[in-house]
């Protein structure tokens, strides 16, 4: 019989097994700064429907829609402003509800991963991308800021994917969730009168922009305080934002000369 110090143990074919090493716990500090970006697009866009109430009551016409609103025949005689300030004016109390609690549900926490100015730019991408695609797309009027909350849910979809090694077990049911909403949403966009292919363009913006644009998260730091650190040069941003532009510019003009 062979002796062994106590606590180790053996098999016939090999040395003494270490004990496995005991797990660890460190803490990772990531981004805490306010998503004042989100409350204050969430702002504006509220003032401006008090402004569509207002001027209803007082005019009988909705003064901001008349301005704002997408409407095809007016982007092709010159009104480009249409395809990015839709975003601004909603039909009802119920629809700027919606768009604002998912914004706010979405915005607040990717607006501290992207930072103050990214997620700026990620949102008026998706507007636009979206109401180019309603533009070529669709012939009617369309109001709302969907397209833009679109393009954020699709942003928040590949910045999980990217970083899916720091998310680790929370990815697939974050990611899961996206899709569900995303899935749920343009189903209950084949309903009449909802503009789902602004939706379907806001998404595809917000898709795009991220992939080449969205933060890569690294752990930097020294045991046991570690924090993240976004190594996305920004020069990939700026190729990111440009390729958007450039490619739902060009569909725009494009269908403003077919």
């Amino acid at each position: 019989m062979n002796d062994y110090p106590p606590g180790s143990s053996t098999t016939p074919a090999g040395p003494p097994q270490q004990p496995a090493p005991a797990q660890q716990t460190v803490h990772v500090s990531s981004p805490q700064s306010a998503p004042y970006v989100t409350y204050s697009i969430i702002g504006v866009t509220v003032l401006v429907y008090v402004l569509q109430l207002a001027s209803q009551t007082l005019i009988q016409a909705d003064l901001p829609v008349a301005i704002f609103a997408k409407a095809n025949d007016l982007i092709r005689e010159g009104q480009l402003w249409r395809l990015l300030t839709p975003a601004l004016v909603h039909g009802s109390i119920m629809h700027i509800a919606f768009n604002m609690y998912a914004l706010l549900s979405f915005g607040t926490g990717l607006e501290r991963y992207f930072g103050h100015g990214r997620f700026l730019l990620l949102y008026l991408l998706g507007a636009f991308a979206g109401n180019v695609a309603s533009f070529l797309l669709t012939s009617g009027y369309s109001v709302g800021a969907s397209t833009a909350v679109f393009g954020v849910v699709g942003a928040e979809g590949v910045f999980l994917y990217q970083n899916r090694k720091v998310f680790a077990g929370q990815f697939r049911n974050a990611i899961g969730n996206i899709i569900f909403i995303v899935a749920i949403n343009l189903f209950l966009g084949l309903q009449p009168g909802i503009d789902n292919w602004g939706h379907i363009g806001g998404l595809v913006g917000g898709l795009m922009f991220t992939s080449f644009a969205g933060p890569l998260w690294e752990l930097e730091g020294i045991y046991p305080a570690y924090q993240l650190v976004d190594r996305r040069p920004v020069r990939e941003v700026m190729i990111g934002a440009a390729l958007v532009v450039l490619i739902f510019g060009g569909l725009a003009m494009w269908g403003m000369v077919r």
